[in-house]
């Protein structure tokens, strides 16, 4: 694939990634020429009867990183940040030569680093934000016991014993439209304890609207909800839906948390070209 985007004839060149069993179309668009990216990434997401993705993810110039990401979800929508689109974004700039293996990306959440070896991909998020322990709130009818945190983008975390019986879509949705984090919403992490410094995730996205195999900040979300929780240290296995799992790893010091790190396999699967209307 030649460097940049060509649209000229209405062609559009892109890549699908998949990290831990999230996938993404990637659109180099540092010459700025392709437009209309919420209905771009609404067309080319839905799966079925276009490219289908977890999310599209543009490429931009940027002055204060090697480049810029912006994460559109499959609703249109965008959002601050994606941790393992940010995986698949570093692998391809290097695949791509658009940056060197340790590099800087510049989301909406701030400043990402990230490296990358082989096909393991290793990416520091901002540092988590907002933490709520322990609050309990009505959903369908029913109590839970919930903690939120912001890790570039908001999520719930709620523990539960019973993981894999637990409707996701359904709960998940509710957890996502709550008033309580009205009006952007939030994402909701199912999480199980299954060792020492090991958890197991369900996640329902945003934007997506569904559960998905795997997502980053999620996973983030929960191992640092977990570490406090369940006295667990640096770094937490996280088993995904997918089957894979990513490591999180951080620093801890009353209540706070610094320094983390995303870190799990990543892949291009394919290139192409689409007609771009």
């Amino acid at each position: 694939m030649s460097q940049g985007l060509k649209a000229a004839g209405k062609r559009l060149e892109f890549a699908k990634a998949v990290a831990t069993g999230n996938d993404f179309i990637i659109i180099d668009n540092r010459s700025g020429a392709v437009k209309g990216l919420s209905a771009l990434a609404r067309k080319l997401c839905e799966r079925k009867r276009a490219i289908g993705a977890d999310g599209l993810l543009i490429l931009e110039r940027s002055k204060r990183a090697d480049f810029k990401m912006r994460i559109f979800n499959p609703d249109g929508s965008e959002a601050g940040m994606c941790g393992n689109g940010s995986r698949c974004a570093a692998l391809y700039a290097v695949e791509k030569r658009m940056a060197k293996p340790e590099m800087t990306i510049d989301t909406a959440a701030g400043i990402v680093n990230a490296v990358v070896k082989g096909e393991i991909v290793r990416v520091r998020l901002t540092d988590p934000k907002d933490i709520k322990w322990n609050f309990c709130l009505m959903i369908d009818k029913c109590p839970y016991k919930l903690n939120f945190v912001n890790t570039g983008v908001p999520h719930v975390i709620h523990f539960t014993d019973d993981l894999d019986n637990i409707d996701v879509k359904n709960l998940g949705s509710h957890v996502r439209n709550h008033g309580e984090f009205a009006p952007e919403g939030t994402n909701a992490d199912f999480v199980k304890i299954v060792g020492r410094n090991r958890i197991r995730i369900r996640t329902y996205e945003r934007g997506v609207e569904d559960e998905t195999l795997a997502c980053g900040t999620g996973a983030v979300a929960s191992a640092i909800i977990s570490a406090e929780a369940e006295k667990m240290i640096s770094p937490i296995t996280v088993e995904t839906r997918g089957g894979e799992n990513l490591k999180i790893y951080f620093e801890m010091a009353e209540g706070n948390f610094r320094n983390v790190y995303l870190e799990g396999r990543s892949k291009i699967v394919y290139g192409g070209v689409i007609m771009y209307v």
